[in-house]
Parts: structure tokens; sequence; C-alpha cells
């Protein structure tokens, strides 16, 4: 989902939230995590694949985010602000967990818990051949996602899950769209690399 696509009253709730916990309401903060923190975990999830891992990561992310709510200006939408502070958090952590050699997803776990509006939410029923097909593709996909870099990876979700134009990537990640547009080439061509012979198939 786009990250400024916001309506206008959205905007102006969580300005008037931020200003609470900019005096220090704790409880204005526990609204904006009840209001993001679904969208914030899919977006995790799609990174690391693995559930209680994305919600650790949520939760430091919005942890973060309270210590440096004095720094928000309001230079752009709060979840915009909010959504470059966790990716941030979870490319450190994937960044980390391939130096280390760990795995970096795990194929088993499902996504109990995800509510039905957030984009890892699994879309009708497919016929049980199709179904089948379906999930040896997505695994596959999910494979080919874990061997891009941290940075690449961010890039390829954001542009092709979360559906977001690249000027609202570079917002996200702190960068230009130049780099956001080359980072997106060389995933795409990554993948295509990958998954040569799942398109020759479909």
């Amino acid at each position: 989902m786009p990250l400024e696509s916001e309506p206008v009253t959205t905007a102006v709730e969580d300005a008037e939230l931020v200003a609470r916990c900019q005096r220090g309401d704790t409880q204005a903060f526990n609204e904006l995590v009840t209001k993001y923190r679904n969208k914030i975990y899919a977006m995790i999830y799609n990174m690391v694949r693995n559930e209680q891992d994305a919600w650790d990561l949520a939760q430091d992310g919005f942890l973060k985010a309270w210590k440096s709510i004095q720094r928000f200006r309001g230079d752009s939408a709060f979840y915009t602000w909010l959504y470059r502070i966790v990716m941030n958090v979870t490319i450190d952590w994937v960044r980390k967990k391939r130096a280390e050699g760990e795995a970096e997803f795990d194929e088993t776990l499902g996504l109990k818990g995800v509510e039905p509006g957030a984009v890892t939410a699994p879309k009708g029923e497919l016929l049980p051949h199709k179904k089948l097909e379906a999930i040896e593709i997505r695994a596959r996909i999910d494979e080919a996602i874990a061997k891009l870099t941290p940075e690449h990876r961010a890039v390829i979700l954001m542009r092709e899950m979360d559906g977001m134009e690249y000027q609202e990537i570079a917002d996200a990640i702190g960068c230009s769209i130049g780099t956001v547009m080359s980072r997106l080439f060389y995933a795409r061509k990554k993948m295509q690399s990958l998954l040569k012979d799942v398109y020759e198939n479909l």
C-alpha cells in the first residue's frame, strides 16, 4: 500500500497523536501502535519469513520510534517516518543474520494472527491441484527473495508486494530514486535468474 496515500483525516489524526506523544502521552503512542501494527508486521514478515522474529522486530521498531518521536517534524506522513525506522531495523537484522549464516525464513510457519486486510493474507480459495502449485511457486519465490541482499529484498517487496511508487520507496529507505531503480533492476534480474524454470512453466 502506498505510504503517502493516507486520507487527510488520517494525517490529521496522526499529527494530533504525535503531538500528544511529544508531550509524553504514552496512551497516544499506544493508539498509533494499534493503528499500524498489522501493516508493520506484514511488511516485516515479508522480509524475514518468521512469525516470532517479525513480532520481535515490530516491537523493536516501535520502541525505536517512541524514543525518536521528539525528532519527528512532520516533513512526511507519520507512517512514512515509522516505515523507514522499522525497515532500517529489519534490514540491519537481516544483514546480521546473513553474516552469521543463519536460516532467514521458515517455510513451515503460516500466517496465524494476520488480519484479512494485511498484504500477506491469502486471496480466495483455489482448487486443490492449483493450490498445491501456488504453494510450490510461493515457496520458490520466498527462497529466491531470501537470496537477495537485504537492500534488494526491501525494494522488491515494497514495489511488488506493497505497490509503492519509486518516490515513496526512496522516502521510506532514505535514498535517491535512481538508487531505488538500480536496486529494483538488479533484484528483478536476480529473481528472473533464480526462477527461470518457474517462468518457463507458467
